[in-house]
């Protein structure tokens, strides 16, 4: 059930959804397939730490993405 606040239940049709500032954010870095990746891990395992190759990739990603970008 969601939080007074937050998201309704109603379902919102696909002309009202909105990128997440975070994704769009993530996916200009060139880094949106690996943090995906991480995103499902951490689904399926809910467990960060069985997902370490997945954020070191991620992790290394975006600090290559900030080396050339600063």
């Amino acid at each position: 059930m969601a939080m007074p606040g937050h998201a309704s239940s109603r379902p919102v049709p696909k002309e009202e959804e909105e990128e997440d500032p975070l994704d769009a954010r993530i996916g200009r870095t060139g880094c949106a397939e690996r943090h995906r990746e991480l995103q499902q891990c951490m689904a399926e395992q809910r467990d960060w730490r069985q997902c370490q190759p997945q954020l070191r990739a991620f992790r290394d990603c975006m600090a290559s993405r900030q080396t050339r970008h600063p």
